[in-house]
């Protein structure tokens, strides 16, 4: 466990999912940790996990190059979390040239810059570009940071994993959009050991792109959630030409299944290339299996009893 005594990290979108991760592996490293975002108030619920002192709060939005100057002042390092499916030109794009800056500016010796795997300034989708301008703003801004680019993480309070299971829990019949689409779940504990494990001159100026230890298509991931939350049911895989139409004519809904540019996202395998992102940080990569049992037991009929049943 690197030891990062008395250090000041500032971690933009520290209260997030993988920000709250990130948060208690630098308390439990002993740095001191100012967590920044837009509603400081909805990360107070870190402030337990560190000693008298070690947490500060702060309010910050990087599309506010202002506020973020005010975030990262003094700061010995910087984490920059922040991510958004809204404004993804303001929040990923401006808002990573922004932090990049600012943390020049200050005199920051470490920046880690969370991207995704998929980002292209060429992307056809938008989450795809903005993410590929952020990662080129931070770059021209601030040569020497760390970018890490995620698969799509896994985890409790996950958006993903989730979503699909309270889908398969509720109806019997299942449609798979993008059935060979292929993903490589990353455990957000590895992310976020990984950010840690940035922090540093040996991981400046690299990327890293973290994937799990398992590639899964859509179709398949839908039946391991299925297998691992006891339930049996009917999957039909929607032809691209439907899943396509479907996206474009009402992915604009409120509680749409898929919007037009997630389907954009879909054309392009999740996967890691190489798959050595996590092992050049000194992360071992954890399975979906280590750790599901821990809560998607919430989604079996009978919750934890079905597991004593079954014994």
């Amino acid at each position: 466990m690197r030891n990062l005594e008395g250090q000041l990290i500032t971690v933009l979108g520290g209260g997030g999912f993988i920000g709250r991760y990130v948060v208690q592996r630098l308390l439990a490293r002993g740095a001191r940790v100012r967590i920044a975002q837009r509603e400081p108030r909805q990360a107070t619920f870190l402030k337990p996990l560190g000693g008298l002192g070690q947490t500060q709060f702060v309010t910050a939005d990087v599309r506010d190059a202002a506020s973020v100057a005010r975030a990262v002042r003094g700061s010995d390092a910087v984490i920059n979390l922040v991510g958004s499916f809204d404004d993804m030109q303001g929040i990923q794009a401006v808002g990573a040239r922004h932090v990049a800056e600012a943390a020049k500016a200050a005199g920051v010796r470490s920046l880690v810059h969370l991207s995704a795997i998929g980002a292209d300034t060429a992307s056809a989708s938008a989450y795809g570009r903005s993410k590929g301008e952020g990662e080129a703003a931070v770059r021209a801004a601030f040569p020497d940071a760390a970018i890490l680019r995620p698969s799509i993480v896994f985890g409790r309070e996950d958006h993903f994993i989730n979503r699909f299971a309270t889908m398969i829990r509720m109806v019997p019949v299942v449609p798979v959009l993008a059935p060979a689409a292929k993903f490589q779940p990353v455990y957000v504990g590895d992310v976020a050991e990984a950010a840690v494990a940035a922090i540093g001159s040996d991981a400046a100026g690299h990327t890293f792109e973290l994937g799990g230890p398992q590639v899964l298509t859509m179709a398949g991931l839908m039946r391991w959630i299925a297998a691992a939350t006891g339930r049996k049911r009917l999957f039909v895989e929607l032809p691209d030409a439907v899943a396509s139409a479907l996206a474009s004519g009402f992915g604009w809904a409120p509680g749409a299944p898929i919007t037009k540019d997630q389907w954009l996202m879909l054309q392009t395998d999740n996967v890691a290339a190489g798959g050595e992102g996590l092992a050049q940080l000194g992360v071992t990569p954890t399975a979906l299996d280590d750790v599901a049992e821990g809560w998607l037991v919430q989604y079996r009929r009978h919750g934890r009893f079905a597991q004593i049943a079954a014994q």
